[in-house]
């Protein structure tokens, strides 16, 4: 019994208890209501801020239920509905989605619409209206209404008073308008257009720049937007803005990268098929056109010299070119069909249209209306049915002068904005460079063709008639010479035909014909002929000269040459001077020569062995025809080698190197190295082989030598320049002190060597001493009538030298042939000159061919013997 009586009791007090409580929350609601600055004081004194929000979600939430979805009256569904503020529990989670979004959509406007859709539904707006600002300017404002292209802002909510919008308002001001069709505003005394409630604010960056006006809406059956609504969407805003600033940097890279790939795509499409300048040019308005999304393309070129703007490929667009072009992978034959390929050019003069002014001014035009462009010319969509929108055209430069103009007409989503004129800029210089690249290719082509029509007439005229080579069949060759094989054999006692018969009979002795075709040989021989130039020395003589020189050594050399090397030897000794111009390569050099420029070292030794090979290449006078592939590659490169060894340069190493190997005993004739050394010295001794004749022939050679000199010093000193005495024809008292410093350090030191390797040689040696006795004999004499006239005493002329003969009697040298004018005058050494010395840098300045290292200015630009 007490246990239901104590049951009892506690149910009627927990009853009372809760009648109580009940009692007291409701007395103190009615307190709150009576005193509301005591609850809005505790409220921002002790209430955190989440929890605040959280009570703001709650009652939006149960206002929600009650009110209709703003974003259904506005008929605009976001594909964010999950966005709808009453799903969030913060802001953080707002933000994730926004950036998900981002890289799903990376528009900026589709990201602004969906945050604009979130911030109707926050705020239980009934619609919304998005305007976007291009680069930042408060005057140029378009509406956007979604995945649709954007439309320029004619007209808005709010009446125009004075021309203003209230968009437009606060896109200048920056300031928040909200505004009641019950209430009018002074800022806009004609009200609304909408009968309700207007809140517009503007969209910011976190740097401050305008990114569009947000136009929130609610129908006259709602209430008007407070001072909450506002702070609410600012909030949103705010933090919205972040998000899409580090967005918009993460999708400015993103484009960067993508317009990265589409230029090196263009670089390599362009500048690897560089065939013709149509296609080049058919390929750059095709890529433009893919840039910047247009519908048509045209590319205009600069006529220098007229001033006027053409075009043979124009009006590039439509789905049919761009298949063709796709599909031809960019082909000449696919192009021609795709593409309009006019045989008439287009022309008109800059300042005439939106191109020509382009061309004029340097400056892009990016006109979004054209027919409200004074500029443009209506005639031609008149004629076409056409109808052009807008207009991107723009210059190209190379080197800061205009070449061409691009146009571009009509973007297929909207109107040409900033970042297409940026890419396309970018673009620009691609094209500038390709087109500029394809004018060179082009000009080279032209060139090239010019080249080779003038090798055929050169070679027509360079190459030996078919009339010599039968008249030489018919005489035949020799089945044996006298004495040719003879070190002193005379080479001034036959014509220049005959010695093409001796050139012929020396290589049939040394090589047979078993290998070698007669016919070929005869018809190279006498090109090879024609082929030296009519100078004073380095003439076909000479060339005959050095061959028969490297055929005497040769056959007095005991077999210790390969065929292939005494092939290579033979034919680089006939060759080793075509097309020699009489100049030395210090000229070539100076007077910055073409050849100087093609070859930066032995220029005129690599002019020779080019002119050899052009020789062989010709038809009918390829003489190593018959060797296998090894076999003429072998006697190619030593033929390279040869004739390269004539350059003295050259000559002051190998000898050193080879007079080692001698001095040590470390030669090896089963070394190809050394082989290769006593070759190049062989190559120097027929070379200089003028220096080991007779007496006679000796001073026959220097006087032609040194008219040779004398004409490269005229043509010194008719550029401006002043010529070594040795040069100077106005100084002839410099021959035998020239020949005693060239035999002392060149030519003794290289006839000794090889005579040291090749003992049958020695005859060289022998007659090279002899001539260097005769020099310093002539020297001497002129040292001592030099001296005497300087000391008053009678010259020569009058009382004949010291132990001479008398007076009105010539002189006569030791084998009694008296010298040539020219040495007969006396004089005093050259400076730079030492005549016992046996420095390689004194002696080489005597090299026609090169100059050695280390010597003087004025002693590298003499030439040789």
């Amino acid at each position: 019994m007490w246990s239901s009586v104590t049951d009892t009791l506690g149910s009627i007090t927990k009853l009372w208890r809760r009648r109580r409580m009940a009692m007291d929350a409701a007395a103190v609601l009615a307190w709150l209501r009576a005193h509301p600055d005591v609850l809005e004081k505790h409220v921002m004194d002790e209430l955190e801020l989440e929890t605040l929000e959280r009570w703001i979600i709650r009652k939006t939430q149960r206002a929600k239920k009650q009110a209709q979805q703003g974003a259904g009256k506005n008929g605009r569904k976001t594909s964010l509905s999950r966005w709808k503020f009453c799903v969030h529990a913060d802001k953080r989670q707002m933000l994730q989605e926004l950036t998900q979004s981002l890289q799903r959509g990376p528009s900026r406007a589709h990201v602004l619409f969906e945050l604009a859709g979130c911030i109707s539904s926050a705020v239980s707006a009934d619609g919304f209206r998005l305007f976007l600002a291009e680069q930042g300017e408060p005057d140029n404002l378009t509406e956007y209404v979604g995945e649709e292209e954007p439309t320029p802002l004619t007209g808005s909510s709010a009446r125009r008073s004075s021309g203003v919008t209230v968009p437009g308002f606060v896109a200048r001001t920056r300031e928040p308008v909200r505004l009641s069709y019950t209430e009018p505003d002074p800022r806009f005394p004609n009200g609304l257009a909408y009968n309700g409630h207007v809140m517009c604010q503007a969209v910011l960056q976190p740097d401050g720049s305008l990114a569009g006006v947000l136009e929130l809406r609610r129908g006259p059956h709602n209430a008007p937007f407070h001072e909450e609504d506002e702070e609410i969407s600012q909030s949103y805003l705010v933090w919205g803005g972040i998000a899409l600033h580090y967005a918009h940097l993460y999708l400015s890279q993103d484009r960067q990268r993508r317009l990265n790939d589409f230029l090196l795509t263009v670089v390599k499409s362009i500048f690897q098929d560089m065939v013709s300048m149509d296609l080049l040019v058919t390929k750059v308005m095709n890529f433009a056109q893919r840039l910047v999304d247009a519908d048509r393309a045209s590319l205009f070129l600069l006529d220098a010299r007229s001033g006027e703007l053409y075009a043979r490929i124009f009006d590039v667009g439509g789905e049919q070119q761009q298949q063709g072009f796709e599909a031809g992978a960019g082909s000449e034959d696919s192009l021609a069909s795709a593409y309009k390929l006019h045989t008439e050019e287009i022309r008109f003069p800059m300042g005439t249209g939106i191109a020509g002014q382009v061309a004029r001014t340097g400056e892009v035009l990016n006109i979004p209306d054209a027919y409200s462009d004074p500029r443009f010319n209506r005639s031609v969509d008149q004629l076409t049915g056409y109808r052009t929108r807008s207009i991107l055209c723009m210059p190209i430069f190379i080197r800061g002068a205009l070449i061409g103009v691009v146009q571009m007409v009509n973007k297929r989503s909207g109107t040409f904005n900033k970042e297409d004129e940026e890419a396309f800029e970018t673009f620009a210089v691609y094209c500038g460079l390709a087109l500029h690249h394809a004018k060179l290719y082009d000009k080279i082509r032209r060139s090239e063709q010019k080249y080779r029509v003038a090798l055929d007439v050169l070679s027509y005229h360079n190459t030996c008639l078919d009339e010599e080579v039968q008249d030489m069949l018919g005489r035949g060759v020799p089945d044996a010479l006298p004495q040719v094989d003879q070190f002193h054999f005379n080479v001034f006692d036959i014509d220049d035909l005959e010695k093409a018969r001796h050139a012929v009979f020396m290589f049939k002795d040394l090589f047979g014909l078993s290998r070698f075709d007669e016919d070929s040989l005869i018809r190279f021989t006498l090109t090879v002929r024609k082929n030296y130039r009519r100078v004073p020395y380095h003439n076909w003589t000479h060339g005959f000269s050095v061959a028969n020189t490297m055929y005497a050594i040769i056959k007095h050399s005991g077999g210790v040459f390969r065929e292939e090397e005494a092939l290579a030897l033979y034919i680089g000794s006939l060759c080793h001077d075509l097309d020699h111009r009489g100049k030395n390569n210090q000229f070539m050099l100076e007077t910055e020569s073409p050849l100087a420029s093609v070859y930066s070292t032995s220029t005129m030794e690599h002019h020779h062995f080019n002119q050899t090979v052009a020789i062989l290449q010709q038809q009918g006078h390829n003489i190593f025809q018959k060797l296998t592939n090894s076999e003429y590659k072998q006697v190619l490169g030593l033929l390279k080698h040869c004739i390269l060894a004539t350059d003295l340069a050259a000559f002051f190493p190998n000898r050193e190197r080879l007079t080692r190997l001698v001095s040590s005993g470390a030669f090896s004739w089963d070394n190809d190295e050394h082989r290769l050394f006593l070759g190049a010295i062989a190559m120097t001794a027929s070379d200089l082989s003028a220096s080991a004749k007779p007496w006679e022939l000796q001073v026959k050679t220097v006087k032609v030598i040194f008219e040779e000199f004398y004409q490269q010093g005229d043509e010194e000193r008719a550029v401006g320049m002043v010529p070594i005495p040795m040069m100077d024809r106005n100084q002839p008292d410099q021959q035998a002190a020239s020949q005693v410093g060239f035999l002392t350090g060149i030519c003794l030191p290289c006839y000794s060597l090889l005579s040291a390797l090749i003992p049958d040689t020695r005859p060289l040696l022998d007659e090279c001493r002899t001539n260097l006795e005769r020099w310093r004999e002539l020297d001497n004499s002129r040292r001592g009538a030099r001296g005497s006239q300087d000391s008053g005493e009678p010259p020569h002329g009058a009382n004949g030298p010291p132990n001479g003969p008398p007076n009105g009697t010539p002189h006569k040298t030791p084998n009694g042939a008296p010298p040539t004018a020219p040495l007969t005058t006396a004089g005093p050494l050259q400076s730079t000159l030492s005549l016992d010395s046996d420095s390689p840098s004194a002696i080489a300045s005597l090299s026609h061919g090169g100059s050695a290292p280390d010597s003087s200015d004025e002693a590298t630009r003499s030439a040789p013997t």
